[in-house]
């Protein structure tokens, strides 16, 4: 039998559910793994030891008994820290948060536990999901297993780096403008954004309401399927949430027929030549299996970056005002009045990144500027929505890369735009809610990993996941980074 590790969740789950290996032998596996590679990697904040064999122990009795066991029965899933677990710390990265105990547990983590998924524990991010290369978590910065001098890539890094060393089979991520896709593309992993709505938001700490989305980092497109048919339902208690019904995901390695691709050729031109030549052979993959692949406008999303930063930073600045060393998590010590408590609780708590898109998200929502920024930024985010709109109706999917190039090297970048400019290709669908997902299409001249986008229309999920396991099926580029074999 091939090492744990080299399975995919479905089949570990089969494996277990046939009675070949045990919840206990595959929980020990896995968190020797963690104890082995964690500390170069920097992929998780908290392990779950204790509990997590506890919970294995309980899975192989309900098995022993011949009682029911849940789609995710012993599969091995890392949680991003910014998702609460009743009685567990919730840092979400920051110094502010590092006592935290969540009181409740967060839906899709609920639906997780409900099919008896094995949580190995809490992984690192960028402080409240700001950045780009999980190189602002307060605590250490995460790596990427295919080359520890390279970031995993942002915000969801530590997830990344955690399933793509095979430290854990599947992990959550948040993805506000494109924190599970860009890690993905970064690990050579597939990630998944559904459509805004789709998966509850609540229990995710939130940072821009009105683009934040759980989804699924894992080694295959059908291991994504698996985790979105669990934890895609409706929630009462999110006011976001879809009202309907679950879905299931059929696979297929073929596409129908006369499935339509839609490429934005010309807001691609900031691709190196290595990243398109990868590019051009995706599309090259999907046409041969049959797609029709035309050329479509959508060059409004140049203004993406300016609209998200704008939009992102004022959600950010709202919704992190409740942070005030009052109700939640840290309160400075050197205060002796209630507005030193405010203001010194924020100054210790923050980080330098955190502290700036506070202060961009305030003065773009400020009198005398509201006009001038946050709803002019508002009326070019429906114009995006209606350049989608036109686009779709030409076309079934859109492809597009994940990134302009593969993952850079550990504090390579740092002017702020710059840093910014590296969600140029994943912001779009979070401004419009679109579903999109990240799939491994090859490696550059270092051998790392690079990825190709699949974007959809809103609510179409699953259409979306059969094109990129037919990409996956015909192309078969994941591997597993040869120093975690």
């Amino acid at each position: 039998m091939r090492p744990l590790h080299h399975l995919t969740a479905r089949q570990l789950r089969d494996l277990f559910l046939a009675k070949e290996v045990s919840a206990v032998q595959i929980a020990k596996h896995f968190l020797s793994r963690i104890e082995e590679h964690n500390a170069s990697l920097g992929a998780f904040l908290s392990i779950f030891a204790p509990q997590t064999l506890i919970k294995a122990e309980a899975l192989d009795k309900k098995r022993a008994h011949n009682e029911p066991l849940g789609k995710l029965a012993a599969v091995p899933i890392a949680i991003k820290d910014n998702m609460h677990m009743k009685g567990e710390i919730t840092t979400c990265g920051s110094r502010f948060l590092s006592q935290y105990r969540a009181p409740f547990t967060a839906t899709a983590v609920s639906l997780l536990d409900h099919e008896d998924a094995l949580f190995l524990g809490k992984t690192n991010l960028d402080e409240f999901a700001m950045g780009s290369a999980t190189a602002n978590s307060a605590y250490f910065p995460s790596s990427n297993p295919w080359d520890l001098s390279c970031v995993p890539g942002g915000s969801s890094g530590g997830s990344a780096a955690a399933v793509a060393a095979r430290l854990s089979l599947m992990a959550t991520g948040s993805d506000t403008g494109g924190s599970i896709r860009q890690p993905a593309g970064f690990c050579g992993l597939v990630g998944f954004k559904p459509t805004y709505g789709r998966v509850s938001r609540y229990g995710l700490v939130a940072f821009g309401s009105s683009l934040d989305q759980i989804g699924p980092l894992t080694t295959s497109v059908e291991d994504a399927a698996l985790m979105m048919e669990v934890i895609g339902r409706h929630c009462s208690q999110d006011a976001t949430s879809l009202d309907l019904p679950a879905e299931t995901y059929p696979l297929s390695p073929h596409l129908e027929k006369g499935t339509v691709i839609g490429v934005p050729w010309h807001f691609l031109q900031t691709l190196s030549p290595e990243a398109k030549a990868n590019f051009q052979q995706a599309i090259d993959a999907m046409q041969n299996l049959g797609a029709k692949i035309i050329e479509i406008d959508l060059d409004i999303l140049k203004y993406s970056i300016a609209v998200y930063y704008i939009l992102a930073t004022a959600e950010a600045s709202t919704n992190l005002a409740r942070f005030d060393g009052i109700r939640y998590g840290l309160r400075s010590k050197s205060a002796t009045t209630l507005e030193e408590i405010y203001d010194y609780s924020r100054k210790e708590g923050f980080g330098r990144e955190v502290k700036k898109r506070i202060m961009l998200g305030t003065y773009v929502l400020s009198a005398g500027y509201q006009d001038a920024y946050y709803k002019k930024a508002q009326k070019v985010r429906t114009l995006m929505l209606d350049a989608f709109d036109t686009a779709f109706a030409k076309c079934d999917t859109i492809m597009i890369p994940v990134a302009t190039s593969g993952a850079f090297k550990h504090r390579a970048i740092s002017d702020p735009v710059e840093m910014y400019l590296q969600d140029i290709f994943t912001v779009p669908a979070n401004l419009a809610g679109l579903p999109a997902i990240s799939v491994p299409s090859g490696y550059d001249g270092r051998g790392m990993p690079l990825g190709v986008q699949f974007l959809g229309p809103q609510m179409c999920d699953v259409a979306l996941m059969q094109y990129a396991y037919a990409y996956e099926m015909a192309t078969r580029h994941a591997k597993i980074p040869g120093a975690y074999e």
